[in-house]
């Protein structure tokens, strides 16, 4: 199977990686091209100058980078996936983005007879070095079950949930729950902090029932030693929230708590945390006042 990959960030770097070591031949694009250089001297594929040359003559192209407009200047226009593809070949969008460019890029591909899934990861860059990565699909059927094969590099599941755009539709559902459940943590390691408890002793008590979570067992103690250099960036997660309630206004979705943790988070980018792990809400308890 030939394959390419389409940005070479802290996630699409190491999936590109288990594509190449478990699949077949990757051919790499990066806007930076010193970061594509570097990963095919660790990896041993090859580089192209363009989307469109790094996908000509590949069966799968998987495209993960930032935003709409990043999706939209890779994947479009004369040297953008699409103008590289063949018909019978599949664009796969790891991206978390809008509905509404799922849908657009859904119609492009099916006009030059081209599979597209919308296929958003969960599991942060801990899961992609690792190849633990859960998917969220949208797209038909029979374009997923073709692509399964080369998923299964670097995800421990995958599922399709629907047409396009229904991948990006459950991010939006995991991002909403996650905000959800770090604010809560957030809140009741300062209320323990400040009610004389040891923390750590609270978080090996209390994950073991049904206050225990993902991020309570990854990230509780990390947030108890103030440590947020790592992670899914609290940037990232604002561009994810505010996606959401885009599209919560859309349809007509109450998201009340979300849009309340997004101001948090706004909070935290002013105090310089743009960068930092999404589980720094705490600092906003901690700061000097």
């Amino acid at each position: 199977m030939k394959l390419a990959f389409i940005g070479l960030g802290v996630m699409g770097y190491p999936m590109a990686g288990h594509l190449q070591r478990k699949v077949g031949a990757v051919r790499v694009y990066n806007r930076t091209a010193a970061k594509a250089d570097k990963w095919c001297g660790e990896y041993g594929g090859e580089s192209a100058p363009t989307p469109a040359e790094a996908a000509a003559g590949r069966d799968l192209v998987m495209l993960c980078v930032g935003n709409d407009d990043d999706v939209r200047q890779v994947a479009l226009g004369g040297s953008g996936a699409l103008a590289g593809m063949a018909p019978g070949s599949i664009l796969i969008d790891h991206t978390t983005a809008s509905v509404s460019l799922a849908r657009e890029l859904g119609a492009a591909a099916a006009e030059r007879g081209i599979g597209f899934l919308d296929a958003p990861v969960s599991g942060g860059q801990a899961g992609a070095e690792n190849g633990k990565l859960t998917i969220m699909i949208g797209g038909e059927e029979e374009t997923f079950a073709r692509a399964e094969p080369a998923l299964a590099a670097y995800a421990a599941f995958s599922k399709r949930l629907g047409p396009v755009g229904s991948g990006q539709l459950a991010k939006m559902v995991n991002q909403i729950c996650i905000a959800g459940v770090v604010q809560g943590l957030a809140e009741a390691l300062n209320f323990a902090a400040r009610a004389g408890l040891d923390g750590e002793a609270v978080i090996e008590t209390i994950s073991r029932g049904a206050a225990g979570s993902w991020q309570m067992s990854n990230r509780g103690e990390t947030m108890l030693r103030d440590e947020y250099d790592f992670g899914f960036a609290v940037d990232w997660m604002r561009k994810d929230l505010g996606i959401a309630m885009e599209e919560a206004g859309r349809i007509g979705a109450e998201l009340p708590i979300t849009a309340i943790i997004d101001n948090f988070y706004a909070e935290v980018q002013q105090m310089g945390g743009g960068r930092w792990d999404t589980s720094s809400l705490l600092r906003r308890f901690t700061r000097p006042s």
